[in-house]
C-alpha cells in the first residue's frame, strides 16, 4: 500500500488530502524530448565535470522530483546554448585579390579584367567566389613595381599588368615567377603580334608619357562637334536637323536612346534620337532622311514597365500621374504602336535592348552602320538584333 501511495505522489505531484505541515511540492516540469545531438552534448558535459552518468529507471521510486527538474533545467540551458550557436551568422570569406598594374592610366587593364570577370557573374553575384580588385596606375619605375609584386605575394594575389616598356614588363614577369605569383601580361602579346605584322618596333611609351605628343587633330574636334550636336538633338528636338545626323535612333520612352546617343557621340558620330509616343505624330523628317541611318530600339514590356515605374517614382509623380505611363496595358499598346511603325519601314533594323549594356547595343549599331556604309554583302535587314 505504501508503494502505491508513493507512485501516486510521483505521478500527480498532489495528494487527495495534503498535510499542511508538509512542504508544497514543486510544480511538474514538462519533460522535453532531447535530440540525439543534445544527448551527446549532455554526456560530454557530464564527463568533463566528473559526474557519473546514470540512466533513469522506471522502477527506482526513490528518485526525487527536484533532481528531475534540475536535469530538465540543464537540458533547457544546453538547448538554449545550442540554439544561440546555430544562429550565429557565418562570416563571408574574404575576396580573392587581383592586382592590376599599369604604367599609364590603367584603363586598358581595368576594362580587360572587368570584361573577364563578366564571365563569372553566376559565381560573383551570390558571393560564392568573391573578388577584390586593386588598380595601381602610373607605375613607371622598377622599384615601385617590385614593392607591388611583394605585396601581391603576401596576399596571394593574381597579378595582371599592362606595361608598355618591354624591360618593365620583363621585370614584372621574372619577379612574379620568382615569388610564385600567377601573372598575366595583357598588352605584351598583342603588341608583339602587331609589331611582327607591321615590321615596326613599338615605341615602348605609355599613354601620356612626356615623349608622346597628342596634337589637337581633326578627329578630336570632330568628336567635340558630335557631342554638341547630339545634346542639341536629344529627345526629338530640332527635327529639321535630322538630315545632318550620322545616326538616328527611334523607339518608345525608356529604351535607352539618350545614353546610347551620348556614347556614340563620344566616338565621333552625330546622333539624333526621336521618341515614339502613342497618339503623337512622328516628325516628317524621320521618314525623309536616308533610311539606312535610322535604327529602331525595342524592349521587353515587363522590363519597360519596371524601368518606367522607377523613373516616375524618382520624379515624384503620384499614382494617378503614373498610371498612364507605366501601366502594363499602356506599355504594351505603345510597343505595339512602335512595332507597326517599324514594320512600315523595313529598312530600319530593330534592335532588342533588353538585358544589353549600352556598349553592346552600340557595337551592334556600329557594325550595321559600317557594313551599310561600305556596302558589305549582307541580307536585307528585316529582323531583330
Amino acid at each position: 500500500m505504501l508503494t502505491c501511495s508513493t507512485f501516486n505522489l510521483r505521478a500527480t505531484a498532489t495528494s487527495p488530502k495534503p498535510d499542511i505541515n508538509e512542504p508544497e511540492p514543486e510544480p511538474k516540469v514538462r519533460k522535453l524530448k532531447a535530440s540525439p545531438q543534445l544527448n551527446r552534448w549532455y554526456r560530454a558535459r557530464a564527463l568533463r565535470s566528473g559526474h557519473k552518468l546514470e540512466r533513469l529507471s522506471h522502477q527506482a521510486g526513490s528518485v526525487e522530483v527536484n533532481h528531475s527538474a534540475q536535469r530538465t533545467r540543464e537540458r533547457l540551458s544546453l538547448e538554449s546554448t545550442s540554439t544561440e550557436s546555430d544562429e550565429v551568422e557565418e562570416v563571408p570569406a574574404p575576396g580573392k585579390p587581383i592586382y592590376m598594374v599599369s604604367d599609364g592610366t590603367g584603363w586598358t587593364v581595368e576594362h580587360s579584367v572587368n570584361a573577364a570577370l563578366g564571365q563569372f557573374d553566376h559565381c560573383l553575384v551570390d558571393r560564392r567566389c568573391p573578388v577584390n580588385t586593386h588598380l595601381f596606375s602610373g607605375i613607371d619605375d622598377v622599384e615601385r613595381l617590385m614593392e607591388i609584386v611583394k605585396q601581391a605575394a603576401k596576399e596571394g594575389a593574381l597579378f595582371v599588368y599592362t606595361l608598355a616598356d618591354s624591360s618593365m614588363a620583363e621585370s614584372a614577369k621574372q619577379a612574379c615567377k620568382l615569388w610564385g605569383i600567377p601573372s598575366t601580361d595583357v598588352l605584351g602579346p598583342i603588341t608583339e603580334s602587331i609589331a611582327a605584322h607591321l615590321g615596326v618596333s613599338p615605341s615602348g611609351l605609355p599613354r601620356g608619357a612626356p615623349g608622346r605628343n597628342f596634337p589637337l587633330s581633326d578627329e578630336y574636334f570632330r568628336r567635340i562637334e558630335a557631342v554638341e550636336f547630339t545634346i542639341k538633338q536629344d529627345d526629338g528636338a530640332l527635327p529639321q536637323n535630322l538630315y545632318k545626323a550620322d545616326i538616328v535612333l527611334t523607339g518608345v520612352s525608356r529604351t535607352g536612346k539618350t545614353p546610347l546617343s551620348i556614347y556614340l557621340a563620344q566616338k565621333g558620330y552625330k546622333v539624333a534620337n526621336v521618341p515614339i509616343v502613342k497618339g503623337v505624330a512622328l516628325p516628317k523628317g524621320l521618314f525623309e532622311v536616308d533610311p539606312e541611318k535610322v535604327f529602331s530600339l525595342t524592349i521587353n514590356p515587363l522590363v519597360l514597365q519596371t524601368i518606367r515605374k522607377a523613373r516616375a517614382k524618382s520624379l515624384g509623380f503620384g499614382e494617378q500621374a503614373r498610371s498612364n505611363y507605366s501601366e502594363m496595358d499602356y506599355v504594351k499598346q505603345e510597343l505595339e504602336f512602335a512595332r507597326k511603325v517599324f514594320a512600315q519601314n523595313p529598312v530600319w533594323p530593330v534592335i532588342e535592348v533588353t538585358g544589353k549594356a549600352v556598349e553592346e547595343t552600340a557595337a551592334v549599331i556600329l557594325r550595321l552602320f559600317h557594313d551599310r556604309k561600305q556596302r558589305c554583302s549582307m541580307p536585307r535587314i528585316s529582323k531583330r538584333y
